[in-house]
């Protein structure tokens, strides 16, 4: 029910900055825990970052640490993925995904997002 829709991606030289944003229509994301991940050519899906439905519990993977900040606007059903100092290693297609939970896992694995946006792509590349 539940729907995710990616925005913000595109090309950008090493050092560049995006901000990605997710809207979420058929429920609100009050209760919702919201994060993203991030695929790289033949690479697995990877955990970036997520905030719990309070905001008090967010995580981030060690690589994006410092750089990458992700917040939320329920009033807005929105959240978002600031992304500073980027490198070709953060080149990848971009998901916004939620659980219904509300939780934030220390280790941002695929369990237990159950709601995925269809991805926006990010190359970083001079």
């Amino acid at each position: 029910q539940l729907q995710l829709v990616e925005s913000g991606g595109g090309l950008v030289q090493p050092g560049g900055s995006l901000t990605l944003s997710c809207a979420a229509s058929g429920s609100t994301l009050d209760y919702y825990g919201i994060g993203w991940f991030r695929q790289a050519p033949g690479k697995e899906r990877e955990g970036v970052s997520c905030i719990s439905s309070s905001g008090s519990s967010t995580n981030y993977a060690d690589s994006v640490k410092g750089r990458f900040t992700i917040s939320r606007d329920n009033a807005k059903n929105t959240f978002f993925l600031q992304m500073n100092s980027l490198n070709p290693e953060d080149t990848g297609v971009y998901y916004c995904v939620a659980e219904y939970l509300g939780v934030c896992p220390r280790r941002i694995g695929i369990q237990p997002f159950d709601s995925w946006g269809q991805g926006t792509r990010v190359t970083v590349s001079s």
